[in-house]
């Protein structure tokens, strides 16, 4: 695993071995930041279920100002700041242990609000829903914030609030990435 483009382009990933994290792979990172091309600069990310930090630390190489990510396995959260320290990110990134399957409260003051979101649920485990519900009721959405969801071709998304909008999903596999906005109606 490398980071694909900006400032920190080629330099290598810390992973850890096994099935413990689902890591993006560099070709599906490369194509959902061409996606997104516009949306990084000066961006305020937030990585939800991290990882290894790998979308947070493309944004941030991209021109992203500030993440924070997010994770509950000690053995990620662990991964994520050695991957942060080799960079030299630890100014313009936050690692934060929580449950996310519990609330997102650790975020209802947090600013400036987030313009990226990024969200990679274990598969298969129906957390999809109640992450979306948590981020919107954690009120640190920035309007028209971009919502970057992976999840198993055998998931869908359930959109149960008006102010969420999917405006685009592509599937790679057994990976579907769906595009979700903020549409503050």
């Amino acid at each position: 695993m490398r980071i694909i483009a900006g400032e920190l382009k080629g330099r290598r990933l810390h992973r850890l071995e096994g099935k413990q994290t689902r890591p993006t792979s560099d070709r599906l990172r490369e194509t959902i930041f061409n996606i997104l091309s516009f949306r990084t600069q000066r961006a305020v990310v937030l990585d939800l279920f991290s990882g290894t930090g790998a979308m947070a630390i493309e944004a941030l190489s991209r021109g992203a100002d500030y993440a924070v990510l997010v994770d509950n396995s000690p053995h990620a959260i662990s991964l994520i700041t050695q991957n942060i320290r080799s960079f030299s990110l630890e100014k313009k990134a936050r690692v934060q242990k929580w449950d996310i399957a519990l609330n997102l409260d650790l975020l209802r003051h947090v600013q400036p609000l987030f313009d990226l979101v990024f969200m990679d649920p274990p598969y298969n485990r129906n957390m999809l829903g109640s992450a979306l519900n948590h981020l919107l009721q954690s009120a640190s959405l920035a309007e028209q914030a971009c919502i970057v969801v992976e999840h198993s071709v055998l998931e869908s998304i359930r959109l149960d609030h008006p102010e969420f909008e999917l405006y685009d999903q592509r599937t790679f596999g057994k990976t579907v990435v769906s595009f979700i906005r903020l549409t503050n109606s």
